[in-house]
């Protein structure tokens, strides 16, 4: 696996040459981000960010990401516009040389989450979601604003979106995602990108909007509507472990040849619908870590993986989720889980050839 590191760019207060200092770091994952959704990425753009993160000796491995403006979720008659303006950023990003765009499609609102702070028993803190508190919360009131949310809206159009997507359901969205697919696929066919879809953060309804991008059926649904190798997923162990009853290995199986991308991120379980974002340990938090890695080595995944979210450790301050200390331990931590089961891996495929050869002698 290639491992790889999200930066926010020349405003990030990671910088790439701290990030390059991490232990078989090789990758960065980055957008342009003062480009409004639905606007074609010029070319230019997309090469200088290339050439910023070549210049310190690191790789533009995945974009993260080409958002989907609301028109096309909605399944609006101006979606096929802003698709064609999709189509034209994937062209631009396969001239520049990007192999891999990870998307999502959640209405309105990115990864959702009530506390940005909340305290851990070692004196860190880090995200966490409480349902009942979200049940509480009006997302157009502005109390509650993410790193991962478009903040462009007005607040009457924001909450004219809103009243639309009473009238969409699960299968409409469902529809909507499909259609979308099936306009842009065949582009990153033709230009050589990986499109990987981005599981719900939560994978469950919140605001009254629906969600999709929640479970394994959804995922073998999804993957299904567009049969190609171009069209793929982002595995998300935080994203997907959210929900208790998903089996994050078989969605791993379901998946197996087209997951694209992968976050790696541990979460503690604090209640129904309910977590706490940990370290990457699997002491620490309630998904199981080293099989995960494992499971995904099993199915021959060597693409990039990044360390995804984590505590704010040594009284480091910075954009909730995304500071540089803890990170770099879970990218250690993955190292090692990569490295001991490649090497187990190693030993067993040579006792069984040990074993082959005396039985044949």
């Amino acid at each position: 696996m290639k491992m790889s590191f999200r930066w926010y760019g020349e405003d990030d207060p990671v910088t790439l040459e701290q990030i390059k200092q991490i232990p078989q770091m090789k990758g960065i994952v980055s957008a342009i981000y003062d480009i409004p959704a639905g606007e074609v990425w010029p070319l230019e753009r997309i090469k200088e960010l290339k050439s910023a993160i070549d210049s310190e000796g690191l790789e533009l491995t995945v974009i993260e990401s080409v958002p989907v403006h609301e028109d096309i979720k909605l399944g609006r008659p101006t979606r096929d516009h802003y698709i064609s303006n999709y189509q034209q950023t994937l062209r631009n990003l396969g001239e520049a040389g990007i192999s891999t765009v990870c998307y999502n499609f959640m209405p309105v609102f990115d990864w959702t989450r009530t506390n940005l702070t909340e305290p851990l028993p070692d004196g860190s803190h880090s995200l966490a979601y409480e349902e009942s508190t979200a049940r509480s919360l009006n997302p157009l009131d502005g109390r509650l604003t993410l790193p991962g949310w478009d903040l462009s809206y007005q607040s009457t159009e924001l909450q004219a979106i809103m009243d639309e997507y009473q009238t969409i359901d699960e299968e409409q969205l469902m529809e909507n995602l499909i259609y979308f697919l099936e306009k842009v696929i065949p582009v990153a066919e033709q230009v050589d990108v990986n499109m990987a879809i981005h599981p719900d953060d939560p994978p469950w309804n919140i605001f009254g909007l629906p969600r999709v991008v929640t479970n394994r059926k959804n995922i073998e649904r999804i993957l299904g509507s567009v049969e190609s190798p171009r069209h793929g997923l982002t595995f998300c162990s935080g994203s997907f472990g959210a929900e208790g009853e998903n089996d994050l290995l078989q969605i791993i199986e379901a998946a197996r040849g087209r997951i694209h991308f992968v976050h790696a991120r541990n979460i503690r379980w604090t209640g129904e619908r309910s977590f706490q974002e940990t370290s990457h340990s699997v002491h620490e938090g309630s998904l199981p870590m080293i099989e995960i890695i494992g499971k995904l080595i099993d199915c021959g995944y060597e693409g990039p993986i990044r360390p995804d979210h984590g505590r704010m450790i040594w009284g480091e301050e910075g954009r909730p989720g995304y500071g540089l200390y803890d990170r770099a331990l879970g990218a250690t931590y993955l190292n090692g889980i990569i490295d001991t089961w490649k090497m187990n891996q190693r030993t067993e495929d040579k006792d069984e050839a040990a074993i082959s050869s005396r039985s044949q002698s």
